[in-house]
């Protein structure tokens, strides 16, 4: 049988989304690199058939399996089955069942599919105003029946939400919508199987769910990593005033992405301090050393206004009228993911400045999420921070 390659991933996965690929010439014993040109990217490559088989889950279908959607039958004194009534005059197949409604405290299975597959777009949106739930509600990923999840993150965090503050988002693979539509694009292989979780860890029953995940059923090369996130969130000490964005990571991966949420603790600027890359053993000095943190989100002289484009964003700029100071940040490594063999720690300082032209080490509130691709099995990760030490300030 011939072995499944990167280059048939390619055709049936990344073409179907939207990319070309150029693969080995026609009677070459050797595969040239595959490329994806930057050029051909959206509509150019949407006419390649593939052999891949595209499948969505919602409260609709909850499976995913072929016609198996819009099955529900009105019935009103079912409160699992929210529009019964909207739905009663014309019965079973119009919108029964579009969202549900988790308890509080409640843990929910929003994915339990078998593999090969590759998720593709995740669509979800809860009550309109993220405050008091989009940090309570956790998401978790696990891949191919891992114990532990290779994704833990507070659903608005992972989707560069802020702070629980709403502030759109217009990036190639995190788009952010009113009024509280959460999208990613981020392509999320898998080999046997993929569960996905959402807890409600609210004192609150949410009052609506809504949830599209959309994934296409397809084999998955060898060479294939796992996307993982992690969230971590920590007050810098004036003393060593640098926060941990990502540590123990062991194995081959590629690094592809950073949000931030910062609280500021102090007036005046702050993001003089640069973001370190520690790979594959360094120790004392990373091998990437970048320089500042406005740099790092590819902007320059502070962020004099929010922004939003394909890679890099400053999405929210909290002025402080009712509160302290608060930012949101993301920077995307699509076109330069940072490759590692067999480790990587990430850092980024809080530095801003004293009258006197020195440095001033600060002490803020610094909340993050790593994206990152690598093998299994993953290192456990810390352990989330109960809910009262994730709401913003």
């Amino acid at each position: 049988m011939r072995r499944f390659t990167r280059v048939d991933f390619l055709k049936s996965i990344l073409g179907a989304a939207g990319l070309s690929v150029l693969s080995s010439s026609k009677g070459s014993s050797q595969s040239k690199p595959i490329q994806v040109p930057g050029l051909n990217y959206g509509l150019a490559a949407l006419p390649l058939l593939t052999a891949a088989e595209t499948r969505s889950i919602c409260a609709e279908n909850p499976t995913g399996e072929k016609g198996m959607g819009g099955r529900a039958i009105p019935n009103p004194s079912d409160p699992r089955l929210p529009f019964s009534r909207p739905a009663s005059d014309l019965g079973q197949g119009w919108k029964v069942n579009p969202f549900i409604k988790p308890k509080a405290g409640e843990t929910v299975t929003l994915m339990d599919a078998d593999g090969p597959g590759v998720i593709q777009h995740i669509w979800i949106t809860t009550e309109t105003n993220f405050a008091g739930n989009g940090r309570a509600c956790v998401l978790r990923f696990y891949w191919d029946n891992e114990p532990t999840p290779s994704i833990e993150v507070p659903l608005t965090d992972f989707f560069a939400v802020g702070h629980d503050l709403f502030a759109r988002v217009n990036s190639l693979v995190v788009i952010v919508n009113p009024t509280a539509a959460l999208n990613c694009y981020w392509p999320m292989p898998f080999r046997r199987h993929a569960r996905i979780t959402f807890t409600n860890q609210g004192e609150k029953d949410l009052s609506v769910l809504a949830f599209q995940i959309t994934y296409a059923k397809t084999e998955i090369p060898e060479e294939a990593g796992y996307f993982h996130a992690q969230w971590r969130r920590a007050v810098t000490d004036r003393s060593f005033p640098s926060h941990t964005i990502l540590d123990g990571v062991r194995g081959q991966g590629r690094y592809v992405g950073t949000f931030i949420a910062w609280t500021q603790m102090s007036d005046g600027w702050f993001g003089e301090g640069e973001v370190k890359f520690y790979l594959d053993g360094d120790k004392e000095f990373p091998t990437i050393c970048g320089t500042g943190t406005e740099d790092y989100f590819c902007g320059c002289y502070g962020f004099p206004e929010v922004f939003s484009t394909a890679y890099t964003g400053c999405t929210l700029k909290h002025e402080g009228h009712d509160g302290p100071p608060k930012w949101s940040l993301y920077r995307w490594h699509i076109m330069d993911p940072i490759c590692f063999k067999s480790d990587l720690r990430t850092t980024i300082q809080a530095l801003g400045w004293w009258p006197t032209g020195k440095y001033q080490p600060l002490a803020d509130d610094i909340a993050s999420v790593a994206f990152w691709y690598q093998g299994e099995p993953h290192a456990e990760f810390p352990k989330i921070p109960p809910l009262e030490e994730r709401w913003p300030r």
